[in-house]
């Protein structure tokens, strides 16, 4: 697999070792990527961070709003899916809860909504915001309210939520009878 951010990339072989190259700032420069296995990458939608699942943990590096970073967090169970805004990422772990780090106002900081993110199935992110569909149908939002991060203008029509898509600024649910509810920013949708 490979991903890039704006101006770097990283190729994972076979064996798991990731190959960044690129802009320094811009995560084409990890001093310990070579000690890794990688399973997952995931990049911030601004292109300027990666973050991959690498020997039980997650590995996350290059620049979050100017920080750079280069940071390991365990999490004690697996990843399974890994998300970015523009300058946060968010981890579904194998227990369905959700872990977020990253500029607060960005999706970052999901403490407001730690409670709700309970029997996670899916993620998805705007730029700003992120939306989780939990298993019974139901979602739960953070992250920028203009770019999705606030859904209660909708939160009674969001029930039985089959799937979620995003854009840069909204997102859009599937429901169970086939209707469509969206929410976010309407220049994005």
């Amino acid at each position: 697999q490979i991903q890039s951010t704006s101006s770097a990339f990283v190729a994972v072989l076979q064996d798991g070792t990731p190959v960044v190259w690129g802009h320094p700032s811009w995560g084409g420069r990890c001093a310990s990527a070579h000690q890794w296995r990688v399973q997952k990458v995931q990049s911030t939608k601004d292109g300027s961070a990666f973050a991959a699942v690498a020997d039980g943990r997650v590995v996350t590096w290059g620049m979050l709003d100017d920080l750079a970073l280069e940071e390991a967090k365990d999490f004690g169970v697996a990843v399974l899916e890994l998300q970015s805004t523009s300058y946060a990422f968010a981890a579904l772990l194998a227990d369905h809860r959700v872990v977020t780090w990253g500029l607060a106002n960005r999706g970052g900081d999901s403490t407001a909504v730690a409670d709700q993110l309970q029997n996670v199935q899916r993620i998805q992110a705007t730029h700003f915001a992120f939306c989780a569909l939990l298993a019974d149908g139901q979602v739960v939002t953070w992250g920028h309210p203009n770019y999705g991060g606030d859904s209660s203008r909708v939160q009674d029509e969001l029930q039985e939520v089959q799937q979620i898509q995003s854009t840069e600024g909204a997102f859009a649910a599937i429901l169970a009878d086939g209707s469509v509810v969206a929410w976010g920013s309407p220049d994005f949708g």
